[in-house]
């Protein structure tokens, strides 16, 4: 990753500086978690990266829902899709893929 990620993370593991995140991060804390990456898995993680730079804060769940049902047309699997993708959780997992700092107010679903 070039430089020492350990450092920019918090005690969780989230970025502590979100501007910080590129996918080699990304990919590096993918690796921590299990997960290898898709283009599913970053078609997920570019939408969360795109809403934080629209509104200045992490999308919550439904955001992420609502757009995993129009990428696959059926939103009736768009939940599913999103925790076989990140099965630990979406805040867990995808937030702390994305570089997101971790919600406080979410639960850890």
């Amino acid at each position: 990753m070039g430089k020492n990620t350990d450092n920019a993370l918090d005690e969780e593991g989230y970025l502590v500086d979100p501007a910080e995140w590129t996918e080699a991060i990304a990919e590096s804390l993918a690796s921590r978690e299990g997960l290898t990456l898709t283009r599913a898995h970053w078609d997920v993680l570019h939408f969360m990266r795109r809403y934080l730079e629209e509104h200045q804060v992490a999308p919550d769940t439904r955001h992420v829902i609502r757009f995993l049902a129009l990428e696959l047309k059926e939103s009736a699997q768009a939940k599913d899709t999103l925790f076989r993708l990140f099965p630990y959780g979406y805040v867990k997992q995808a937030c702390k893929i994305a570089g997101m700092r971790r919600p406080r107010a979410w639960s850890t679903g």
